[in-house]
């Protein structure tokens, strides 16, 4: 009976028209479709904005951009709490780095856009703000932001001054045509210098010295007049809304369950929820299901119009429909489609190994999902005898290599073996039958295991970088010293004001790649910055350095190196195996070689039992005897025995950090 009675309950749970209208509920009945009877997604419930009551030529697009630590967020933020886009609080400290390894690191990693609303002599005007990473790994972030902008905020630290990435991203904004509004920060703290960061912005940029704005983001001074700038110096876009839909994808994020959400920047037309549209690159057709603007967070707008920035979802369910750089359209409207970005270089390629060889496709769902968001990361599938399956990641440097290393595990909760980074080489052949094989006679070598015999090469070729360093003159020697180590070649040397150079060093990449920042930073105590760009390939004595054990090469430990380096890092190589290999039976030898000329070795020895502890005086050749026995049988097990690496011993040698 009591079975009957409560299925009947059920029974009347289930007929009731919203789950809410049952007695059990202590809930008040809600009308069905209401806020609370949805799926509480971040956008939903919000009041929807018209966007039409802001013309085009009442809209500002525009980045942020500087060098690290110069205050790009800071300003954001008092930017955001002026217009009133968020509440004036203690709390607010870098309000659009919304990522943990941000917050842990104090560092932008991704652009982030916020829409704002903002009043200039009765007009409102609609201010679209982009703020944009400042490490030289990040620049391809800084120039996909800038593809969505008419112009910049140039941010330069009044005690810092300009450094070496300040050069590098004003000329990717010089580059774009965009207007660029000099703002001089930190003018409020003790050791501030604005006339001398004038006079450097007036000699390196042509920037007259009445155009800068000296602000203090922190304590929000002078900011009032960034935006009036903003209003006057940077046009509006240049687009109409009667023209047909035209919207270039610049950024894109993954959600569990709405699936991509697209940002996009519109340079002709408008889009609205129920709009078939169609993209560019993957042919394929979608119907909009939300429009919005970021304020950050986002905000459901009717519609969107040319000219004004914002995101859209439409139902993408795949990772890989979402391109960076696409263009949308309407269906049965084609347009010719924008020309999107230049796909990004990578100058570092590593390999990357799940731990458990189960968690294969959990790691491969969770590097789809991360690579839509970090478009910059190439991926290329790989596999290894002693890590098993996995790929092989190319990133544009070693602190990119690392946050996308940190953002898997904090992310997606996946823990990762990540090889020692190696940078693209190539080869020229001049062998027949590799040129016939490969189909070409060049070929780019990003796995020492591919690397080929010098006898079918006719050349091998490195790639070098243009570096350019921002130091006070006092350090000058040092750095030179140290940039000779590296096999560079000084190409400039300018001097920015009495205290400040700027030196300009062709280097080869992977010299850099490593430990130079850190080498440089402690030489200069901290003072000094660096910046590089592609510079092409040149000429170089590469040779391939096996590592043996026991004469048995272990393939993920073979690199690719410069001759003048080898027996350096082959001596280094050995120690390191001969602390993290487990101690045998029988004896091992760790060798370095190059072809078959050994350059360095290391003897691991072996365990061995104190076979003569029973003879106490007695004959001498009793324990010869005894000793000879234990050697023969050592020397047999050394025959038959194979030595495994273990997991945990690669990933000690191939750590990047130098022994202590």
């Amino acid at each position: 009976m009591a079975f009957a009675g409560r299925t009947a309950m059920w029974w009347a749970r289930l007929r009731s028209p919203c789950l809410c209208a049952t007695p059990l509920c202590v809930l008040p009945r809600l009308p069905p479709g209401s806020a609370a009877c949805e799926r509480l997604y971040s956008s939903r419930g919000k009041e929807k904005l018209d966007m039409s009551t802001y013309p085009v030529e009442n809209i500002r697009n525009f980045s942020i951009i500087a060098h690290v630590d110069h205050g790009k967020s800071t300003l954001a933020d008092r930017l955001l709490e002026i217009t009133g886009t968020i509440a004036k609080t203690a709390h607010n400290k870098q309000v659009l780095d919304k990522l943990q390894v941000e917050r842990e690191r104090g560092i932008t990693v991704k652009a982030q856009s916020a829409s704002l609303f903002y009043n200039h002599e009765g007009v409102n005007y609609l201010l679209n703000l982009i703020d944009t990473p400042g490490h030289v790994d990040f620049s391809y972030e800084v120039s996909r932001s800038l593809s969505a902008c008419q112009g910049v905020i140039l941010v330069v630290d009044a005690n810092e001054g300009i450094q070496a990435q300040t050069v590098a991203n004003f000329y990717l904004a010089f580059e774009a045509q965009l207007a660029v509004i000099p703002v001089i920060n930190k003018i409020d703290l003790k050791h501030a210098d604005p006339e001398r960061v004038e006079k450097q912005i007036e000699k390196l940029f042509d920037i007259p010295v009445d155009e800068c704005v000296r602000i203090s983001a922190k304590q929000g001074t002078n900011v009032e007049k960034v935006l009036q700038k903003i209003i006057e110096k940077i046009p509006p876009p240049q687009c109409n809304t009667a023209d047909p839909l035209k919207a270039l994808v610049f950024d894109s994020t993954f959600d569990h369950y709405r699936g991509v959400i697209a940002n996009i920047a519109l340079f002709g037309g408008e889009i609205q929820k129920g709009h078939k549209i169609v993209s560019a690159h993957t042919k394929k057709r979608y119907e909009v299901n939300e429009v919005g603007i970021l304020t950050p967070n986002e905000q459901p707008t009717h519609k969107l119009y040319a000219g004004q920035v914002g995101y859209v979802i439409a139902g993408m369910k795949e990772v890989t429909e979402a391109q960076i750089g696409d263009t949308l359209f309407l269906y049965k409207q084609p347009v010719e489609p924008l020309p999107g970005f230049k796909s990004a270089k990578p100058m570092v390629f590593a390999g990357m190994y799940p731990v458990d060889q189960t968690e294969y496709n959990n790691l491969k769902s969770a590097l789809e999902k991360l690579t839509l968001n970090d478009s910059s990361v190439t991926i290329h599938r790989d596999s290894s005898l002693a890590l098993g399956a996995g790929w092989r990641l190319g990133f544009l440097g070693l602190l990119h290599m690392e946050v996308f290393n940190q953002r898997l595990e904090q992310e997606y909760n996946m823990s990762v073996i990540l090889t020692a980074p190696t940078v693209p080489y190539k080869a020229i052949l001049s062998s027949a039958k590799l040129i016939k094989e490969y189909g070409k006679a060049e070929i780019t070598i990003i796995n020492p295991a591919q690397f080929p015999d010098k006898i079918s090469v006719s050349e091998y070729l490195e790639p070098t970088v243009l570096g350019t360093i921002v130091t006070p003159q006092e350090y000058i020697g040092k750095i030179i010293v140290l940039c000779q180590d590296r096999r560079a070649v000084q190409k400039d040397m300018l001097y920015i004001d009495e205290q400040r150079v700027m030196l300009k060093y062709l280097f080869p990449l992977n010299e850099i790649v490593l430990d130079f920042y850190d080498a440089l930073k402690s030489l200069s105590s901290g003072y000094a910055s660096f910046d590089y760009e592609d510079a092409g390939y040149q000429a170089a004595d590469l040779i391939k350095m096996d590592i043996l054990l026991n004469g048995n090469p272990v393939e993920e430990l073979a690199t690719i190196i410069h001759s003048d380096k080898a027996y350096a890092t082959g001596k280094l190589l050995c120690e390191r195996l001969k602390d993290a290999i487990p101690r045998q039976l029988f004896e091992i030898a760790i060798q370095a070689a190059i072809g078959k000329r050994i350059i360095a070795r290391e003897t691991l020895k072996a365990y061995r039992k104190n076979v003569v502890a029973k003879c106490y005086g007695g004959d001498i050749t009793r324990r010869m005897k005894l000793l000879k026995r234990q050697a023969e049988g050592k020397k047999l097990m050394r025959k038959i025995g194979n030595v495994e690496v273990p997991r945990d011993a690669f990933i000690r040698v191939l750590k990047r950090e130098p022994d202590k």
